[in-house]
C-alpha cells in the first residue's frame, strides 16, 4: 500500500480541508515518516508572518528528505498567496494548489503521476459540501466548517485578498453532516469560519446562525460551541439566543483585536467602543466562557491606547486571550501606513500584554475551585499520573484541560460525559475528583 504524509498547519478551518484530503486519498496508509511517505502533502497558513515561516520551512524541510519519485504537494492559503514566487523558489515541489482543490488532491496526484510534470493551480475557493472527510484527532470531536471566505476590510487582514468574499454553506447541508457524525460516534462539535457571527448575510439573511441554532437543537445529545464572532455582526440577539440554547454551549469566541476608539478606526474594524462593550458584559451575564484575541503595536498605537487596552484587559478579565505582536502583511492597508512602531516596542507590548493575560486566566481558572462541572474524558496523560478531562464549555486543545487524581468511577471510555469536582488549582492546572 503507497504511504501519505500530511503536514497540516495554521487554523482549525485548514484542518477541515486536510481532512477532506485524507478522505480522498483514503487507499493511502498515514505514516508519520516523511522518508518513507510517496505522496507529501503541506496545507499551508499564510496569515502571519511567523505562520509564513513555518510553511516555508516545512516545505524546504519535506522537499529535502522526501524519497525518489515521491509527489510533494503544497496546498493552502500561502500557496495561494504566493503562488508566482513559489513556484520559481521551490521547484521540488510535484503539485501546487492553492485554497481551490482540496476535494481533488486524488485527481491531482494522478495527474502529475501521468503527465510528470508540475501541476499548478486552479483559480476557485473551495467550499465544504459533505464530502466523506477523516476526522482527525479525536474520536469524539469534530469541526464544523460554516462558511469561507470574508467581508470584513481590517487593515491587518490579507485574507480576503485570497479567500475571497463570504460564501456560506446551506443549514441544512451542516445539519446533515453533524447528523452523518454523530451516526459515526461524535458528539462534541466546534463550529467555524472566518466571520461566524455574518453566517448567511452573504445570502441576505441577517440572523443566519440565529436560524442555524435553532436547528442544532433539534439535535439530541450533542454538545456545540461556535468559534469567531465578529464584533460588528454579533448582536444581542444573537447572544440571548446562544444562552437560551439547548445544545450550544455559553461559549463566545469573538477577536476585540482592540478597546481604543481611535485603533479601532485605525484597523477598520466597524461599530462603537460603547456597543463591543455591551455585548462583552451581556457575555457575562450567565455563567459564560469569553475568548478573544488583540493586536498591539499595530501602526498608529500610541503609548496612551496601548494603556487603554491593557486597562481594559485587567477590568473585564477574559476567560483566555491571545495576544498578537503587529505582523506587517503585503496587501494590507496598514501596510501601507507611515507610522509602523520600531519592532522592540511592539515585542515589548506583547511582553507586558502577555503578563496581565497570565494573571487574569489564573483568577478565571481560580473560579472553577469548588465547582462541580461535566466534562469530556480525555484518558491519561502521557507520564501516566493523571487522567484528563475538559470542561463541556471549554474549546478542544486551545483553552486546557483539567487533572484528575481520584475517580469514583472505572472503565471510563475516551469521550465519555463525566461530573468532576474541581479541587484545587496548582500552578496553573486545575485539579479534579470524577465522582
Amino acid at each position: 500500500m503507497k504511504k501519505l504524509y500530511l503536514a497540516s498547519l495554521g487554523c482549525v478551518k485548514n484542518l477541515v480541508d486536510s481532512e477532506v484530503m485524507l478522505g480522498k486519498l483514503k487507499d493511502y496508509e498515514i505514516t508519520q515518516n516523511p522518508k518513507e511517505a510517496d505522496v507529501l502533502i503541506v496545507n499551508t497558513c499564510g496569515f502571519i508572518n511567523s505562520a509564513k515561516e513555518e510553511s516555508i520551512e516545512t516545505i524546504l524541510e519535506l522537499a529535502n528528505e522526501k524519497k525518489e519519485n515521491a509527489l510533494l504537494a503544497v496546498t493552502g492559503c500561502l500557496s495561494e498567496r504566493y503562488k508566482n514566487e513559489l513556484i520559481k523558489e521551490i521547484p521540488e515541489v510535484n503539485i501546487w494548489s492553492g485554497v481551490g482543490d482540496f476535494d481533488k488532491i486524488d485527481e491531482l496526484i494522478q495527474k502529475a503521476q501521468k503527465e510528470k510534470k508540475v501541476i499548478k493551480f486552479s483559480p476557485q475557493v473551495y467550499l465544504i459540501h459533505n464530502e466523506k472527510r477523516v476526522i482527525t484527532g479525536s474520536s469524539y470531536h469534530a469541526y464544523i466548517k460554516l462558511s469561507e471566505g470574508c467581508n470584513q476590510k481590517c487593515a491587518f487582514c490579507a485574507i480576503p485578498n485570497f479567500k475571497g468574499k463570504l460564501n456560506s454553506r446551506p443549514i441544512d447541508e451542516i445539519i446533515e453532516e453533524i447528523k452523518y457524525l454523530k451516526s459515526l460516534g461524535f458528539k462534541d462539535f466546534s463550529l467555524a469560519s472566518q466571520d461566524s457571527s455574518s453566517y448567511l448575510r452573504d445570502k441576505g439573511i441577517k440572523d443566519g446562525l440565529e436560524r442555524l441554532i435553532d436547528e442544532i437543537d433539534k439535535i439530541d445529545g450533542i454538545n456545540v460551541r461556535i468559534l469567531y464572532l465578529y464584533p460588528a455582526t454579533t448582536t444581542k440577539r444573537l447572544i440571548r439566543k446562544i444562552f437560551s440554547s439547548k445544545n450550544v454551549q455559553n461559549y463566545f469566541d469573538m477577536p476585540i483585536q482592540h478597546i481604543s476608539e481611535k485603533m479601532l478606526k485605525i484597523m477598520k474594524r466597524p461599530g462603537s467602543v460603547k456597543k463591543l462593550k455591551e455585548l462583552l458584559y451581556l457575555m457575562r451575564e450567565e455563567f459564560s466562557f469569553v475568548r478573544t484575541s488583540v493586536i498591539v503595536g499595530h501602526p498608529g498605537e500610541s503609548e496612551e491606547d496601548f494603556n487603554e487596552l491593557c486597562e481594559f484587559l485587567k477590568e473585564y478579565k477574559f476567560d483566555r486571550v491571545n495576544v498578537f505582536a503587529y505582523s506587517d502583511e503585503e496587501g494590507t492597508s496598514a501596510y501601507k501606513r507611515k507610522d509602523k512602531l520600531p519592532e522592540e516596542i511592539i515585542e515589548k507590548r506583547a511582553e507586558i500584554a502577555g503578563e496581565i493575560v497570565k494573571e487574569t486566566t489564573l483568577e478565571n481558572l481560580q473560579k472553577y475551585v469548588g465547582k462541580r462541572c461535566e466534562c469530556f474524558f480525555d484518558g491519561l496523560t502521557e507520564d501516566g499520573l493523571f487522567y484528563t478531562v475538559r470542561p463541556k464549555l471549554w474549546e478542544r486543545e486551545i483553552d486546557g484541560d483539567v487533572l484528575v487524581n481520584e475517580s469514583e468511577k472505572e472503565n471510563l471510555k475516551i469521550g465519555d460525559l463525566v461530573k468532576v469536582d474541581i479541587k484545587e488549582l496548582a500552578g496553573n492546572e486545575l485539579i479534579g475528583k470524577i465522582i
